[in-house]
């Protein structure tokens, strides 16, 4: 076992961790994984949740310290930051590819989505089929970082990854 000695080698060990909630990308691609100080066996990682109150932050948190830990890296400090505030413009190409795959329709553009307050309608691509011809259902998807869609082609719904 080797302990890493750069940032680009953590970024590497930390990019295997899938995102507990969508597990088709992991949490450098989804930009959750923000920074990494590497002294010796000693690690500080910094991460952003993509919502202040996301449930699934602790387990990545812990997730980060077994990864490293088979590494040799024994003391990992995680460090939380806030500010500048997650944003889907952080997602890579990569993972947004991923998510239409795996049936989740990534934001669009990188834009906030401001629809509600404009009156602008929203349609995402049907994951399925690739058609535009979709609507919203509720804000409220699987999980607060998505919205139900439906598809008026091939009448199946879908989950959309808010702008934020």
């Amino acid at each position: 076992m080797v302990i890493p000695s750069t940032k680009e080698e953590v970024f590497s060990i930390l990019s295997e961790i899938p995102d507990p909630e969508i597990p088709v990308v992991n949490i450098k691609d989804l930009g959750i994984l923000r920074d990494v100080e590497l002294n010796g066996d000693s690690c500080i990682v910094t991460i952003t949740p993509t919502y202040s109150g996301c449930p699934a932050m602790k387990l990545i948190e812990d997730q980060i310290k077994s990864a490293l830990q088979l590494y040799g890296v024994n003391e990992v400090q995680i460090k939380m930051v806030y500010s500048p505030a997650w944003t889907t413009d952080w997602i890579s190409e990569e993972a947004k590819l991923k998510l239409l795959k795996y049936g989740i329709s990534p934001p669009e553009k990188s834009s906030p989505d401001k629809g509600l307050l404009t009156g602008k309608v929203k349609h995402p691509v049907c994951p399925q089929c690739k058609s535009t011809n979709t609507e919203l259902i509720s804000q409220f998807g699987s999980t607060a970082c998505k919205a139900l869609y439906r598809c008026n082609d091939c009448k199946e719904p879908f989950d959309y990854f808010k702008c934020i």
